[in-house]
């Protein structure tokens, strides 16, 4: 992969972060803005794996091929902390995408706005200093 298809995703990995930040910053009593938050924090979250394991392979790092592959070279070259958060990360999002239950999408939630959203920002940043 070359680096404009690295930068490329990049790119996508950053707009779905702001969109993902847009919904958050909504009213959550509105059941829709809850909606759009996971969807958000689904797409989000995959574009995020799919951006380390691209870099990953573009460095000679590693050659990944899960999400948790992905996060554990991550952590382990320093481009990622607190690899448990990420791991727990990758459990709520297999819930979101296989059941729906209003008490659970309201945890995730909480989860998204307060745990996963701020470790996907440092991604970003950990990533611009990279191409830097």
């Amino acid at each position: 992969m070359g680096i404009e298809k690295l930068e490329g995703k990049l790119v996508n990995y950053s707009n779905a972060l702001s969109r993902l930040h847009e919904a958050l910053a909504r009213d959550v009593s509105d059941s829709i803005v809850l909606d759009a938050v996971i969807q958000r924090f689904e797409f989000t979250y995959e574009l995020s794996w799919k951006l380390i394991k691209a870099y990953l392979a573009y460095s000679g790092i590693a050659d990944v091929k899960t999400p948790r592959g992905a996060f554990k070279e991550a952590f382990a070259v320093g481009l990622l902390r607190d690899g448990d958060v990420w791991i727990d990360m990758i459990e709520d999002r297999n819930r979101t995408s296989h059941t729906y239950d209003e008490a659970e999408a309201r945890r995730i939630y909480e989860k998204v706005k307060n745990k996963y959203y701020p470790i996907l920002s440092e991604l970003k940043k950990s990533m611009d200093k990279e191409f830097k």
